[in-house]
């Protein structure tokens, strides 16, 4: 699980480098959130909680573990599309995209903070 989400993440810097060099490129900052997101929440936060979970393999085999990465990695794809949509559409109608989206997002997150918390032992 922890080099899946090591690869995952990769996918998402060349996604968010990508983005943020099309914005650059045609001088329009608008999907700037979505860039931003996509860095932080798809490369940053998977790459190291892939790290964590290869350096502490313990961590990575239980269900909270399971529940984490694919909470997180079916809610943020969601949530960067349907904020793209709104964004580009200027639609309310993709708001409980982003809702649902975050929402599993969030809580993949919050379940990787309880494992860490919970299992996480100091070494002797």
């Amino acid at each position: 699980m922890a080099i899946r989400l090591i690869k995952i993440s990769v996918v998402y810097f060349a996604v968010g480098v990508l983005l943020g060099y099309y914005m650059s490129i045609v001088h329009s900052y608008d999907l700037t959130s979505v860039h931003v997101h996509v860095n932080l929440l798809g490369w940053t936060a998977l790459m190291l909680a892939g790290i964590v979970y290869h350096l502490f393999p313990a961590l990575a085999h239980n269900g909270i573990a399971k529940a984490h990465v694919w909470l997180h990695n079916i809610g943020l794809p969601i949530m960067m599309l349907s904020l793209f949509l709104l964004i580009t559409t200027k639609s309310s109608s993709y708001t409980a995209g982003v809702a649902t989206g975050a929402t599993l997002t969030v809580l993949g997150i919050l379940l990787f903070v309880i494992n860490i918390l919970k299992n996480l032992k100091a070494s002797r």
